[in-house]
């Protein structure tokens, strides 16, 4: 109860309330656009999404990994799905054919993940997302978002509507002002600022795109609606968006994985079998929750190795006090009616920069392996194969069978999915034979 009363853990809940809000607030507001909800629908959806985010976080922290790790809304399921939502069209598929068949996808993913995790297998198949594996990983889910958010800042809708769309000039070129804005105060800011890089973001854009283009968005009356069970749509049985939503589940365990693993040397003590098994029930759960509501499923957050790097603050009550902030403010309608207004062009230039650094953290798990010209088709294969299949055009895939094109038609899965293959049935170990250094010996 002590701890309760000092000033500074409420200090660092509010930086971790900042945190979890700026990693999840344009999540439903994309996804809502994406699938044309009424503005209403997106209100509770923001609602639901503050609400049980925070309670995900108090839970995951009390009962699960016991770490300060965020659990969020995971971004591998945000960008298959909103990519799913770009080709829904042109593979005749209907939005409310595409979000009942997820939801039915999620749920069946979320059990199997609860399996998985109360089955206590869950450190056996983090083996096999070995650095190769999630530097793969990281650097295709960062081209797979960055481009999604670069469309939102050119002003083209999310979802399938995007046949006619042209470039907004207007949007981008507020759109890039607020990019820079949020670079250069990462940057120069004091390091106890730019953690808020973000958010001064979110704040100086949504105030720039108001004052130049709507003046009344933050302030119109909006009609409240009623929390629905499958708001995306009734459940459907498209076995291909089904069986891709499955597999994605099972890849989304690697959010777990490099969470828990990247925060062992901040808390001194490798992951045990027993946090793995709670974590990953814990995360099930919440996965069944996200599908039932139409919301992005949940996992750890991997972001959060960064947050704790820089405000080294790893006690867990701190995100207990920001969780249990952000659910109280999931519980004010209000909340919701005003986050609801948040320019989508804004928050895409915000998060623009913030998964730049997946870059990095691409980078980080590349140097863990060495490559070499004998090797390096471990790492190019998945990467190139991924990027091609990115920029293809979804007609494209017509011709593949409809049981597994949503699969093939991702990038990013199909480039994990070769990662996971050349990683862990062939032996890279063999080093090439060192010409040059022969060379320069004769020389010699």
């Amino acid at each position: 109860m002590s701890e309760l009363l000092k000033i500074n853990n409420w200090i660092a809940g509010l930086q971790w309330l900042f945190f979890i809000f700026t990693n999840t607030v344009v999540i439903p507001i994309t996804v809502g656009a994406a699938f044309q909800l009424s503005q209403g629908q997106i209100v509770v959806l923001i609602q639901l999404s503050f609400f049980v985010t925070g309670l995900a976080c108090i839970i995951q922290t009390v009962l699960g990994h016991k770490r300060a790790v965020m659990e969020g809304q995971s971004g591998l399921w945000w960008g298959v799905i909103l990519s799913l939502c770009y080709s829904a069209s042109a593979q005749g598929i209907s939005l409310s054919t595409l979000g009942g068949s997820l939801a039915v996808g999620v749920i069946l993913s979320g059990m199997i993940t609860i399996i998985i995790g109360l089955s206590g297998v869950g450190q056996y198949i983090s083996k096999l997302f070995s650095a190769g594996v999630m530097g793969v990983f990281m650097f295709l889910f960062g081209c797979q978002l960055i481009s999604i958010f670069l469309k939102g800042m050119l002003g083209i809708p999310f979802g399938g509507q995007t046949d006619t769309a042209q470039i907004d000039l207007p949007i981008f070129f507020l759109s890039v002002v607020i990019t820079a804005i949020v670079i250069i105060f990462s940057i120069k800011a004091p390091p106890k600022l730019s953690r808020y890089a973000l958010l001064v973001g979110i704040i100086v854009g949504w105030l720039l795109f108001v004052l130049i283009f709507d003046p009344k968005a933050a302030t119109q009356e909006l009609t409240g609606a009623k929390i629905p069970l499958f708001p995306l749509g009734s459940p459907a049985w498209n076995i291909g968006i089904i069986l891709t939503a499955i597999f994605t589940g099972l890849l989304n365990l690697a959010n777990t994985f490099g969470a828990l693993k990247g925060t062992e040397a901040m808390y001194h003590v490798k992951t045990s079998k027993h946090q793995y098994r709670r974590a990953i029930t814990i995360s099930g759960v919440f996965v069944i929750i996200a599908g039932l509501f139409g919301m992005v499923p949940y996992a750890p957050y991997v972001a959060s190795i960064g947050f704790l790097s820089q405000s080294r603050i790893i006690e867990r009550l701190p995100l207990i006090l920001g969780g249990f902030l952000f659910v109280l403010m999931g519980m004010i309608p209000p909340v919701g009616h005003f986050f609801s207004t948040l320019p989508l062009s804004v928050g895409s230039a915000v998060l623009f920069v913030a998964y730049l650094q997946l870059l990095h953290s691409s980078f980080q798990f590349f140097r863990q392996i060495e490559l070499n010209t004998t090797n390096i088709y471990r790492s190019a294969i998945p990467l190139f194969v991924g990027i091609i299949i990115m920029t293809l055009p979804p007609a494209y895939f017509e011709s593949i069978p409809s049981l597994i094109r949503p699969l093939l038609s991702s990038g990013l899965l199909v480039g994990i999915m070769l990662a996971l293959i050349l990683e862990n049935c062939f032996s890279w170990e063999r080093r090439p034979i060192k010409v040059i250094e022969k060379k320069d010996q004769s020389a010699m």
